[in-house]
């Protein structure tokens, strides 16, 4: 509770691999408090890509992915209002918008892809992963991002047919300030 709050969830700079040199930690207690945090990132997309980062070590977490964690911790404590919050809007426009970091894990030089998917201007799913295959090059890795959220844009799509809602606007995909329509 009297922790100093952090402006940020994660160094943007970090550079965590492997950290062997680093003592190692409990291993019950770091599962324990990262799973919390994936629990607690279900309504907090601004922790999301943290905890992805720190999640890759719980099999073997060293100190330096555990103060990862509690920095995550100081940030939440500066910022405790922070969350989603639905407003009411006129239309039920679907967009998507895609990013890639190519070739961004120190350790294994691949690509991580994210989205996040708007109704009627409202966030409402948002995921970042590491892509599955080694990307060649940034625009490879760019397009898989965007097959992602065409994914995604064609599962809310038909979430909504399911539902009998109606929908004309056109779904928008955007990525890196560009788009397409369906």
């Amino acid at each position: 509770m009297a922790c100093k709050p952090a402006s940020t969830p994660i160094d943007p700079n970090h550079k965590l691999g492997e950290a062997n040199e680093n003592a190692s930690v409990d291993n019950e207690m770091f599962q324990r408090l990262v799973g919390k945090l994936i629990y607690l990132a279900h309504t907090r997309p601004d922790i999301a890509y943290a905890i992805s980062v720190i999640s890759q070590f719980m099999h073997n977490p060293k100190e330096v992915h555990l103060q990862v964690a509690h920095r995550i911790l100081h940030y939440l404590k500066a910022n405790p209002g922070k969350g989603i919050l639905f407003k009411r809007n006129g239309g039920l426009a679907l967009e998507a918008y895609t990013d890639a970091n190519y070739a961004g894990s120190p350790l294994d030089r691949w690509s991580t892809s994210g989205y996040c998917t708007f109704l009627g201007g409202n966030l409402v799913t948002w995921r970042s992963k590491k892509q599955n295959v080694v990307a060649r090059s940034s625009a490879e890795a760019e397009f898989r991002a965007m097959a992602q959220g065409v994914c995604e844009l064609l599962w809310l799509k038909i979430i909504l047919e399911d539902l009998k809602i109606p929908r004309e606007e056109p779904m928008k995909l955007y990525c890196d300030n560009n788009y397409t329509r369906d």
